[in-house]
């Protein structure tokens, strides 16, 4: 049965419109972006057949896209369609935190750092840069690849502060391991980039370490 032929009531779109997202299951959810199944499998059973394969709804939006475009039921079009959605809620998150305060909402901080860096394979190391007023400037990625002292330049960090007329800094990096809790290499780096903002009257307000399942605050345990 087509999801068209389901009683009102249970169509996922509909139940979208009428009861709001929270009240739908991911694979509901999901049904939606795709639009349509397959010959004899609905939406709704393409996308709990995709949820199973890629253990879980993360697995699925964390695959790349070579492997999303080779499973049957989906293809370029619906694997496009996915990766804007992603990029739309990457955005909002984005839009949200620019709007606001980063040092007075430190749990918006935390949801677009882990938006914009648990799912990246290796390491990357970002900058938040901040007005007078602590409102968001520009986001910046500044390093890639193994995060440590020979790799975090501070010259490179203070010229992109000066260039985008910072009064402060926010600085981040995940951890692609999953575990959060700061290495020494991590504190070392947090100091010499504290000392080297100062010498330009620049403060580094905190460092953010992105893990899987939490965002681990240097400045809330007092590192900073």
């Amino acid at each position: 049965m087509r999801i068209h032929d389901w009683p009102t009531g249970e169509r996922p779109r509909e139940r979208l419109l009428n009861e709001g997202a929270e009240a739908l299951s991911d694979a509901e959810l999901l049904a939606i972006l795709l639009r349509t199944g397959t010959r004899g499998c609905s939406a709704l059973d393409l996308a709990r057949r995709l949820l199973a394969t890629f253990d879980g709804l993360r697995g699925l939006l964390e695959a790349p896209a070579d492997r999303l475009v080779a499973e049957p039921g989906l293809g370029p079009a619906k694997v496009a369609q996915l990766q804007a959605a992603i990029a739309l809620a990457r955005r909002h998150l984005r839009a949200r935190l620019t709007r606001g305060d980063a040092l007075t909402s430190p749990d918006a901080t935390r949801r677009f750092l882990r938006a914009e860096l648990r799912h990246r394979p290796h390491e990357a190391f970002c900058a938040l840069l901040l007005d007078t007023r602590h409102r968001v400037i520009a986001f910046r990625v500044l390093f890639h690849g193994t995060i440590d002292a020979a790799h975090v330049h501070p010259r490179v960090v203070v010229e992109t502060a000066l260039s985008d007329r910072a009064a402060a800094v926010i600085v981040a990096h995940n951890h692609p391991s999953g575990v959060a809790e700061p290495s020494q290499a991590d504190l070392a780096i947090t100091r010499r980039l504290r000392d080297a903002l100062a010498l330009v009257d620049i403060r580094l307000l905190d460092h953010f370490i992105v893990g899987d399942a939490e965002v681990v605050s240097l400045a809330e345990r007092g590192l900073v």
